[in-house]
């Protein structure tokens, strides 16, 4: 039996031979109304190849994907949680998926009355005043919450506010949204104790400052305790307060940023409310604002009529207007609901502690094996450092993340936040058993192990992944440049298959 190397799996237009694809539709004889003849007739460069030619291929490259069903994903700032199935049954219910978002609104009482609640539980469960649920993912939910704080400039008489603050243990996406729409970004540095230094913001607060966006946690898994003080001097200022919610998953249902002072936010339904995340998509970013800015949600909104009934809301004057094609990735919605109603506001609070027990759990195992930089308990992720291994040995984060795919295990987040040299991120999640996080802890403490004692051995990792160690420096050139993903028949001969 042919074994394909595991260096690649060939493409399908270097499998098959000529004939041995069925042509049964354009010999069956059918009526014209079947199918277009003219499209029957039509020669596309397709290789030919036998049925199961083609379900092997594609199950083989599903075998070689890495998901969070199948292994460990500590991916720092990202929360790679386990998505339950249940959650995938009620977004294929046909009410849902056979819905057009074009239905009018007495067509489709059931869909606006779950994002209604959907949008009321946030409210409630962040401390705002109002939720849009119309941005596609978190970025996106940034640069909505930056276009609100614009608008609202603008609208008080203030447009020469053009500075945003961002400190830097702040998510990475921040500057490049404050930046988008036009925002001079100031990064704000940190204190030995990896929390922003309240010193250095209040320096630089002045009548330019528009809007303060920050983290908290922050990312390096610190809760910023100064928050209150923060929050205070910013809006003495003039300025708003921002909230990313890249961390949430260690404080849902435990405080709120509302209560924090902040003004304007963004959730990720694909990190905190266990949406299915990665892959391209399609995440949720929804944007929370306080009462004095819910009026430039973007629109429409849901709203419920004095009848007892759900109608989309577009009488919103101050309103950004819509930042997306309809209202929102709906059936993201529906399964971050089902999360919700199953686990209760007393399963989301045991979600957070649980997340938090469990990163400083595997911080506490680590320490002793990597450099662990702050003392402090940190939420529901951590930072360690390689950089005494490195000094040591040679060996790099790199190099050990590169050991712990080898050992079915996803790299946790590398070289970021970049205040801590040879970072490594790691958040465990709630979903994580202590099994699985000893063993985790296990591999590690033996890479590291290693690398003391033979240094040039991790150089060789991994060993047993679909695709070894790549060239990263190439990548990064070849993705400058453009990378051909496309398939394109050889010059010399057009025709699929070659010979």
């Amino acid at each position: 039996m042919r074994q394909w190397p595991k260096e690649g799996v060939p493409l399908l237009f270097e499998q098959g031979a000529p004939g041995r694809g069925s042509r049964f539709v354009e010999d069956a004889g059918r009526p014209e109304d079947f199918l277009d003849p003219a499209l029957l007739r039509r020669r596309l460069p397709l290789p030919d190849l036998a049925e199961p030619e083609v379900a092997r291929h594609f199950t083989r490259l599903s075998q070689r994907n890495f998901s969070v069903d199948g292994n460990f994903y500590p991916l720092g700032s990202c929360t790679m949680k386990y998505n339950p199935k249940l959650n995938e049954a009620a977004a294929a219910y046909e009410g849902f998926t056979e819905l057009h978002p074009f239905a009018p609104d007495a067509g489709a009482q059931g869909a606006l009355h779950l994002l209604w609640d959907m949008q009321r539980w946030l409210s409630e469960l962040f401390g705002m005043a109002e939720f849009s649920l119309m941005p596609a993912a978190g970025a996106h939910g940034e640069i909505t919450a930056m276009l609100m704080a614009k608008k609202y400039f603008a609208q008080i008489g203030q447009p020469e506010r053009h500075v945003c603050l961002v400190p830097d243990t702040a998510h990475g996406t921040n500057p490049a949204s404050a930046a988008m729409v036009g925002y001079r970004v100031v990064a704000i540095p940190s204190t030995r104790r990896g929390r922003t230094d309240v010193g250095a913001l209040r320096a630089r607060l002045d009548g330019a400052t528009a809007v303060c966006m920050m983290t908290n946690p922050n990312t390096l898994g610190l809760f910023e305790d100064d928050i209150v003080d923060i929050t205070r001097a910013v809006h003495d200022a003039g300025g708003l307060m921002y909230y990313d919610g890249a961390n949430a998953n260690a404080i849902v249902g435990l405080t709120r940023p509302g209560d924090m002072g902040f003004d304007l936010l963004h959730l990720n339904l694909h990190k905190t409310f266990s949406v299915p995340h990665g892959g391209g998509g399609p995440g949720s970013g929804p944007v929370g604002a306080s009462e004095r800015l819910a009026r430039y949600l973007p629109q429409p909104l849901v709203t419920r009529r004095g009848d007892g009934g759900f109608a989309l809301e577009w009488d919103r004057p101050d309103s950004i207007g819509p930042v997306r094609a309809f209202w929102s990735h709906f059936l993201a919605i529906v399964r971050a609901y089902a999360y919700i109603i199953v686990h209760g506001v007393e399963g989301l609070q045991a979600n957070s502690r649980l997340a938090v027990l469990n990163a400083n759990y595997v911080r506490a195992r680590l320490k002793g094996v990597l450099s662990v930089p702050y003392e402090d308990l940190c939420r529901h992720e951590f930072v360690c450092s390689a950089e005494d291994l490195k000094r040591a040995t040679g060996v790099r984060a790199l190099d050990l993340a590169k050991g712990l795919l080898d050992a079915g295990i996803h790299a946790p987040t590398m070289y970021w936040p970049h205040v801590v040299p040879e970072c490594l991120m790691i958040e465990p999640t709630e979903t994580e058993t202590k099994e699985t996080l000893d063993e985790f802890v296990r591999v590690l403490s033996s890479l590291v192990a290693r690398a003391r004692e033979d240094p040039s051995a991790l150089a060789a990792l991994p060993l047993h992944t679909p695709v070894r160690r790549v060239d990263e420096a190439q990548a990064g050139r070849l993705a400058n440049k453009g990378i051909g993903l496309r398939w394109e028949p050889p010059a010399a001969d057009a025709s699929p298959n070659g010979t």
